[in-house]
């Protein structure tokens, strides 16, 4: 079996595909390379082409390179978790999307490594989740639906590894509810690796607005404060009222005259 992800333990196992060969190049992207030669990558990515290598399935590792367009186009239908019909020097070879690099700030894919699958050996990689439906604890309850996990790791032979695999939200009635791998609905012929007790998405209830309370040093900060001011304001009034006096007996002096 060739591994491309870390080993797990078996969980959920279905029989055998009976889907035919014919079946499968249907299915499967088409991509054309070319040999690189003696070129080093940057001159390949200045003439808009992506430098790759192929390797796996004992196939001599093989430097080539596709066109930048095509091999994006290729890589957005395929992902990597579809086979690829590679075609270099007129030969086909199906082959899985292994590893990437991308330009950090076009996003552009600058390098792609190859993987060469056996068709008839089973081989283990990720597949992602995709969540359908609605959460009836969504309407009921304003819960929040957070995703847990996001993908799995299958065991199958290519032929019957799966784009991505369909799990439905209805089941999160309640707050607190979760969808584990076990809910999982399995393609024939594929078998998930992951727990299958492991949640992949939940119902939780909002955080609510806690009202932010004074420390008891703020509050004293506060009292103290108000007594200084109190302090203050019964201060000024104090000498205010002498002078106000002075003022009336002036006033009362100069009517005299």
């Amino acid at each position: 079996m060739d591994i491309l992800t870390k080993n797990y333990i078996p969980r959920l196992t279905i029989s055998p595909s009976s889907r035919t060969l014919v079946q499968l190049s249907m299915e499967m992207v088409a991509l054309k390379a070319t040999a690189r030669g003696e070129q080093s990558p940057n001159d390949v990515r200045r003439a808009n082409s992506v430098p790759c290598v192929l390797y796996g399935n004992e196939v001599k590792n093989t430097t080539m390179q596709c066109g930048s367009i095509e091999l994006t186009k290729a890589y957005m239908k395929a992902g990597e978790n579809t086979l690829v019909d590679l075609e270099i020097d007129g030969k086909k070879v199906p082959v899985l999307f292994h590893a990437l690099q991308f330009e950090p700030i076009t996003g552009q894919i600058t390098h792609v490594d190859f993987y060469a699958v056996n068709l008839k050996k089973e081989i283990e990689a990720p597949v992602p989740i995709r969540f359908t439906g609605d959460a009836p604890a969504v309407k009921e309850f304003a819960a929040i639906i957070v995703t847990v996990q996001d993908h799995v790791t299958v065991q199958c032979l290519p032929m019957d590894l799966p784009h991505d695999l369909e799990v439905s939200l209805t089941k999160l009635a309640q707050v607190h509810d979760v969808v584990e791998v076990s809910d999982i609905v399995v393609p024939s012929g594929v078998t998930i690796l992951d727990d299958a007790d492991a949640v992949l998405v939940t119902a939780q209830e909002q955080r609510k607005e806690e009202e932010v309370l004074p420390t008891p040093a703020a509050a004293e900060g506060a009292a103290a404060e108000g007594e200084a001011s109190a302090e203050g304001a019964a201060a000024a009034e104090g000498a205010a009222a002498p002078a106000a006096e002075e003022a009336s007996k002036k006033e009362k002096k100069a009517k005299d005259e």
